[in-house]
């Protein structure tokens, strides 16, 4: 009878090596069209060997005196016991594994006030209960990759399940911590089969090279541990990750929120996720939630900062060594597509292997299991599968299946270049956007309570100005950024700005990429900084430009492109009063569309040409 690793004493635990029967065959990895294949004698989870670990860290974030430790599961082969095989590790760390604390709104920021207001008092949340102990962090992956010759390791982050610390989110021991796992693999760190005090443990089994997934929060940790530099850390695949808390809850100035999740902000993250030492729970309540997140986060302005700015993995991007495939969905409006892209771009600057997949769907969605098992047998087994050689970027057409995604030479496709569409005529009821420049100006009244896509789908309303191209006689096919300029001015110090770029006629309810385009928001009193707020002057028009999300779509013929221009977008923004009114002058306003094929596309879209 299989006996589990847990209820083995500390020196046993490692002590199990053995020796192969007279004529038995060593199992070792399988590798068939650069892939790792399922091995017969690892594929029987009765032979794998899991035990459970604390590894010290590198700092003290609880204020207790003494370095954390990260509670850390692994599941291996028994061959490495038995047999002395070693093998590579596939690495998911997370916050979530022992609960969270729910999504009650009335636990939210309010965010019914007016725009540079101080927000009301929010409350917290009750502590989330601890669970009972259990040796293993989670299963995900592992029935997955053991079977393919990798070890599986999980471990809880700082401040959550059995994990010491204080949840900080997206502080650097949020970085330290999955790097100090990834030391204790290589023998650089230390483990031990207890929290406090215990027997020292090491990952002998260990070839030392590392592969890290994981999707959302989960997929953010890989890349903030390879923005460490840390040595084995051989590959990672983000998924959906997070990179930049300002860009998470706030855009170009402007106070805002995940879709879905009306009132969250980060300190908001940190009572979700706080599912720690419950000794320690009050220390990090005051010192890091109300003492840093709570201090720092700015929901009155809305600009950036040094705490956003340390909270932002594109300013460490220099540490990562690691081979890199990001994953997302263009139509994810909780974290948004240019989190990845963002990333992908300085990526390629840096010069280190990368890759990128994108579907159409909503928030997650890993990449086909073939790419990424050829991503881990490349760069965790060194198999000369060629995949530096394959296409850079890989694209999920929107009737396509996730797996079988098209090929492009790059993101954006290397086709595509910006051509700018012009608004002009009424956009109370629809104007028209076209391809010359026009005059004259337009108003809108803020009606905070009705939805982007009640706007979208009226054809006449004072509370939007939308403007609609001809009908397309052919695919357009639209690959990269969306560049937006507006001259604008309030008849207040301060408002929300919104923009849509959608397909119409628009249908609520619609599948996920058949209506919106892309979207985006800023604040106009971040005209001239990002850091630094300037009121406006009633009446005074000030200009602005900025981005729309990125995208990669192809707009059937019978559509029409229209541009969407209001004030409050209440999935996402604050809810100031209704009544503030907003003029664009259409001289100074214009929208720079990525076109795959230029000018000449979109002249024969538009069947000009």
């Amino acid at each position: 009878m299989h006996t589990p690793l847990w209820s083995l004493g500390p020196v046993a635990i490692f002590a199990l090596t053995g020796s192969l029967a007279a004529g038995q065959d060593a199992a070792k990895p399988r590798f068939e069209n650069g892939e790792a294949q399922v091995v017969e004698a690892f594929k029987d989870r009765k032979n794998w060997e899991q035990f459970h670990l604390w590894v010290e860290t590198e700092f003290d974030s609880d204020g207790d005196g003494k370095k954390d430790r990260m509670h850390v599961d692994v599941t291996v082969p028994g061959q490495c016991m038995s047999e002395g095989l070693k093998v590579p590790v596939i690495y998911n760390t997370s916050p979530y594994f022992w609960g969270t604390s729910g999504t009650s709104e009335e636990f939210f920021w309010n965010p019914d006030h007016e725009v540079g207001a101080k927000p009301p008092e929010r409350p917290h949340p009750p502590e989330i209960e601890r669970k009972d102990f259990r040796p293993l962090n989670s299963t995900r992956y592992i029935r997955q990759f053991v079977p393919r010759g990798f070890a599986v390791v999980h471990s809880a982050s700082p401040g959550t399940g059995y994990s010491q610390g204080c949840p900080t989110i997206g502080a650097d021991n949020e970085s330290l911590a999955p790097k100090a796992v990834i030391d204790w693999l290589n023998g650089r760190a230390r483990g031990f089969t207890a929290a406090t005090g215990g027997d020292p443990v090491e990952a002998t089994w260990c070839t030392g090279k590392v592969g890290m997934i994981g999707t959302s929060f989960n997929g953010t940790l890989p890349l903030a541990a390879a923005t460490t530099g840390v040595e084995g850390l051989e590959a990672i695949i983000p998924v959906a990750p997070n990179t930049s808390y300002y860009h998470y809850y706030r855009a170009n100035g402007l106070v805002r929120h995940p879709g879905g999740y009306m009132g969250e902000d980060i300190d908001v993250l940190y009572d979700f996720v706080h599912s720690g030492d419950p000794t320690r729970r009050d220390w990090c309540n005051e010192n890091v939630r109300e003492d840093e997140l709570e201090k720092y986060l700015d929901r009155v302005t809305g600009d950036y900062n040094d705490f956003w700015a340390g909270r932002d993995y594109l300013n460490d991007i220099d540490g990562v060594r690691s081979a890199v495939l990001m994953a997302h969905a263009f139509n994810d409006w909780n974290v948004m597509p240019e989190h990845s892209v963002r990333i992908y771009e300085a990526l390629k600057e840096k010069g280190v292997p990368v890759m990128c997949y994108f579907h159409q769907g909503g928030h997650g969605g890993d990449p086909p299991f073939w790419l990424v098992n050829q991503w881990f047998t490349r760069y965790l087994y060194d198999i000369d599968n060629e995949i530096e050689a394959q296409p850079r970027a890989w694209i999920v057409r929107e009737s396509d299946k996730r797996g079988e995604p098209t090929p492009y030479a790059d993101y954006p496709n290397p086709e595509a270049s910006l051509v700018d569409l012009f608004p002009t005529g009424k956009g109370a009821r629809v104007g028209e956007l076209a391809m010359t420049a026009s005059s004259g100006e337009q108003s809108l009244t803020d009606a905070p309570a009705t939805s982007g896509a009640k706007h979208a789908g009226a054809s006449s309303s004072d509370a939007r100005l939308l403007f609609a191209s001809p009908e397309l006689v052919a695919p357009l096919h639209l690959s990269g950024h969306y560049e937006m300029k507006i001259r604008v001015a309030s008849n207040k110090p301060a408002a929300n700005l919104s923009v849509w770029l959608v397909s119409l006629p628009f249908e609520e309810g619609a599948t996920i990429n058949d209506n919106i385009i892309s979207r985006g928001w800023a604040d106009p009193q971040n005209r001239n900084s990002m850091t630094e707020s300037s009121p406006l002057v009633p009446g005074e028009y000030v200009d602005l430009a900025f981005r729309l999300m990125p995208d990669d779509q192809i707009v059937p013929a019978g559509a029409q492109l229209g541009l969407m221009i209001f004030a409050s977008d209440p999935e996402f923004t604050l809810q100031p009063r209704a009544g503030t009114k907003l003029t664009v002058d259409l001289a100074g306003t214009s929208i720079g569309l990525p076109v795959v094929g230029g000018e000449a596309a979109l002249k024969k879209a538009l069947g000009r040409d």
